[in-house]
């Protein structure tokens, strides 16, 4: 194999353009330009909203009963509780790195308001979904939709807390 020549070319000074930092010799690639567009583009248009984690909390009668739905029949976990020193007003669920808040409704709204109506939870799972349904109906828990294909290629089961939440768990295929 030969060995190749190294060659040393001069190059002259160039003035640095206004705002534009010095390189050490190397040229931009097709993604390090392509990125500095989008910046570019980011900051000229309305920044959106860029959310790393997202934990609702549903507002339930019974606490107790929402706390036993969700872990004994659903899997969720209890990480924090909140109470007013006697009674338990509200709790932090977590399922895999998901969070579920529940808190004790005070009916300051009206004892007979409905809750859960024109809203669903579309929960994603890498569990089989045939045997989470299977483990739900054995922990005495209903299905409000049996296991089902779905497109786009996913299988789902849906169920309904006590206080008329949906939710929808569902695995991509």
């Amino acid at each position: 194999m030969a060995k190749r020549k190294s060659r040393t070319v001069k190059r002259t000074a160039r003035p640095a353009r206004a705002g534009r930092k010095k390189s050490a010799g190397a040229k931009r690639t097709a993604a390090q330009k392509k990125a500095a567009v989008a910046r570019e583009r980011r900051r000229r248009e309305r920044e959106t909203l860029r959310l790393r984690s997202f934990e609702p909390t549903f507002t339930v009668n019974d606490i107790e009963r929402s706390v036993r739905f969700y872990t004994d029949i659903l899997g969720f976990i209890v990480i924090e509780q909140m109470s007013d020193g006697a009674n338990l007003q509200g709790v932090l669920l977590k399922a895999g790195v998901c969070k579920l808040g529940l808190s004790q409704d005070d009916w300051a709204k009206g004892r007979d308001r409905k809750k859960g109506e024109g809203m669903r939870l579309w929960c994603d799972t890498v569990q089989d979904i045939d045997a989470l349904a299977t483990r739900i109906r054995a922990a005495g828990g209903l299905l409000s939709d049996e296991p089902k294909n779905q497109p786009p290629g996913e299988k789902s089961i849906s169920v309904t807390d006590p206080d008329g939440f949906h939710l929808t768990i569902y695995r991509e295929r």
